[in-house]
């Protein structure tokens, strides 16, 4: 059974709303990098950076793609394949906002916050989702910024769907 978290219009308004809310504690976005998260979290980096570039000059936007693969927990379990890390700065004493679809239990946060530390060391670090699947953390890891909050039992899926990969942008809990 399907149940619709986020329709595609409250997709785009959260986006905007998130944009809006980093440049709030990030004027101007100085000493700021944002980090999407390979491969999900690309989607939501993407469209909240173009809402950034409307809001800033688009040089002062520095972006950034981050693969995790090999710095998950559970990388041996399985043979997975990579994605690419597009990181052409450093972060050093730099305030960083990674962002990714969906956090759940922390695990993929934890291992962006080691393979963060390949790129220097950040002044600060900042989580932006567009899902916080509150309750079900296995690391204390919490949201900045949050699309939507929901309560989710540990054998449901959050589903999000993007125009680009799925021909609709919509977020639903299986």
């Amino acid at each position: 059974m399907l149940k619709a978290i986020l329709t595609e219009q409250q997709v785009a308004l959260s986006i905007k709303r998130l944009a809006h809310q980093v440049m709030e504690n990030h004027l101007q976005l100085q000493d700021t990098v944002i980090i999407g998260m390979q491969p999900r979290g690309i989607y939501v980096s993407d469209r909240i950076v173009d809402e950034l570039k409307q809001l800033v000059a688009p040089a002062k936007i520095k972006y950034g793609k981050l693969d995790i693969t090999f710095y998950r927990d559970d990388v041996r379990k399985e043979l997975k394949l990579a994605n690419k890390t597009d990181i052409s700065f450093s972060i050093e004493n730099k305030q960083v906002v990674i962002i990714d679809d969906v956090l759940w239990t922390g695990r993929t946060i934890r291992a962006a916050l080691d393979a963060l530390l390949d790129f220097g060391r950040p002044k600060k670090v900042e989580l932006c989702v567009l899902v916080d699947r509150r309750f079900s953390r296995e690391l204390p890891i919490q949201a900045d910024y949050v699309g939507r909050a929901i309560d989710t039992f540990p054998q449901q899926k959050v589903i999000v769907k993007w125009k680009e990969k799925d021909g609709i942008d919509e977020v639903v809990l299986v």
